[in-house]
């Protein structure tokens, strides 16, 4: 079903069962699967691929015991050029992909999220509300990033990742803020990050390091909690 207000380029394919909703516009060159879901006001780029059973630019919703109520009026979901989106992905609107995003199957992705150019969200991966992604990051299988993140350019997030931003796991008497992982740092295997810390730029934190405290510039950490390991 293509509703009659979207606007589609040239040289799109599309597959069975594609639900394109009011006030889309889908640039040329596009290949989307079958059985997707394109929410009203979705804007797609050129040459971008879309995978069987995705959702794009869902709305967010909430019951009466959430602490943050989820924004009603979003700007709709926008995928730049030459961004690839895989299986059975969600992701919701007020969010922006740039070009050449890559995410994998299985990812979902929260409103008002920015992502740049050439980052590769992989499988699996969660990525909260209210985060921004740097340029040419990678985020790998199973990972999940919490609201109220940074993370700057050329970042490497190694599997199963986890991080939060809640001090004081629901009691609500602390701000939410996630933590933010400078430039070039890179981050282990089940590494663990807890809210309001910062991973200095070039820092390196070990597989399944519980990083507590603030990490030095070109720092390296590793062991539960995380400290720095002693040059030789």
């Amino acid at each position: 079903m293509i509703d009659q207000t979207s606007q589609i380029g040239e040289r799109v394919v599309i597959g069975e069962n594609v639900v394109i909703e009011e006030n889309v516009k889908i640039g040329s060159d596009v290949v989307i699967g079958h059985h997707v879901v394109i929410k009203k006001d979705t804007v797609i780029g050129d040459h971008v691929q879309i995978h069987d059973l995705t959702s794009l630019g869902r709305s967010p919703g909430g019951n009466k015991k959430m602490a943050r109520k989820p924004p009603v009026d979003l700007p709709p979901l926008i995928i730049h050029s030459h961004s690839v989106i895989g299986c059975n992905c969600v992701i919701y609107r007020g969010s922006t992909l740039h070009e050449g995003v890559l995410v994998g199957d299985l990812a979902s992705i929260r409103e008002n999220v920015q992502i740049g150019k050439d980052t590769i969200i992989g499988r699996n991966a969660v990525v909260e509300n209210k985060t921004g992604i740097g340029e040419r990051v990678t985020i790998q299988t199973g990972s999940y990033i919490t609201a109220d993140m940074i993370i700057e350019d050329d970042v490497f997030i190694g599997p199963c990742f986890s991080s939060s931003n809640d001090k004081y796991m629901g009691k609500g008497n602390y701000p939410h803020q996630g933590p933010t992982i400078r430039r070039g740092a890179k981050i282990g295997n089940n590494a663990t990050l807890l809210p309001s810390i910062t991973i200095g730029a070039e820092s390196i934190v070990g597989a399944g390091a519980v990083v507590t405290k603030d990490v030095a510039e070109k720092e390296t950490v590793a062991g539960n909690p995380a400290k720095p390991l002693k040059k030789k």
